[in-house]
């Protein structure tokens, strides 16, 4: 039988748990340090996010000459990272015997968006680690003078590449819209061209998510600039957060 007031085996893990999120101080969110920090985390999420798992599909359709022959729908389905010259699609064969012939989409965007991706993965963990320390160990930020520091020359290579990937990204996104167009398809298929061959667009590309991710892009690039104000606990006061909302495609 255990003893009084003994502590129960059970309340050993609330217990740790409550020990180590008692020392977060929630309360730091609404400061804008706290508050800003949360905006570079998801905006960084939705930024690698929506150009990571984006998908969309292209098509056309080709009705060949002759009373017999039925009209067939291309359907071709794209996405991330973006290597179009590795995704195939049957073209049919309105002339000769075989049925159908495979071709390729054109172009290879998979530079601009992996870097993209990439710097949005790392971005977040930035984030997420400073604001944990912030929450958690706001106390080092007065009496430790090189973090602010550090975290300020890191912040600002932030805003750097997020301007440099987001130009990147959206020139590479304008060529994969470019490129994926129906139109485009119907030019790149020489079935086209022959006569009494009648070729339509189908499936146009909802590029939606692709568009998000470039938003999103400049949103994350305007939460990291700041401005550093040298008072006793080493604030940080962030500007230009809301700019983003300003920005288009």
């Amino acid at each position: 039988m255990s003893e009084p007031g003994a502590p129960a085996a059970g309340d050993k893990a609330p217990r740790l748990q409550d020990r180590v999120l008692g020392g977060m101080r929630w309360g730091r969110l609404l400061e804008p340090l706290g508050f800003v920090k949360v905006l570079e985390w998801l905006f960084a999420i939705f930024a690698f996010g929506a150009c990571g798992s984006f998908s969309g599909e292209t098509g056309a359709t080709v009705k060949c000459n002759g009373e017999t022959k039925e009209m067939s729908a291309i359907s071709v389905q794209f996405g991330y990272p973006f290597r179009l010259y590795q995704i195939p699609f049957e073209m049919p064969d309105c002339e000769g015997e075989s049925e159908t012939r495979t071709l390729h989409l054109v172009g290879d965007f998979s530079a601009p968006a992996e870097f993209f991706v990439t710097l949005g993965v790392f971005s977040f963990l930035y984030a997420m680690a400073a604001l944990v320390l912030y929450l958690r160990f706001h106390s080092l930020y007065g009496e430790n003078k090189k973090l602010p520091f550090v975290d300020f020359c890191v912040t600002v290579c932030f805003a750097f590449l997020w301007l440099v990937a987001a130009a990147a990204w959206g020139k590479g996104l304008s060529d994969v819209k470019a490129a994926t167009r129906p139109s485009s398809l119907i030019a790149a298929m020489s079935v086209c061209q022959g006569q009494d061959v009648v070729c339509n667009a189908g499936a146009t590309p909802a590029m939606g998510l692709a568009n998000i991710s470039v938003v999103r892009a400049r949103c994350a690039g305007a939460a990291h600039t700041r401005v550093h104000v040298h008072t006793r606990v080493h604030t940080w006061m962030r500007a230009h957060t809301f700019i983003c909302l300003l920005g288009h495609t």
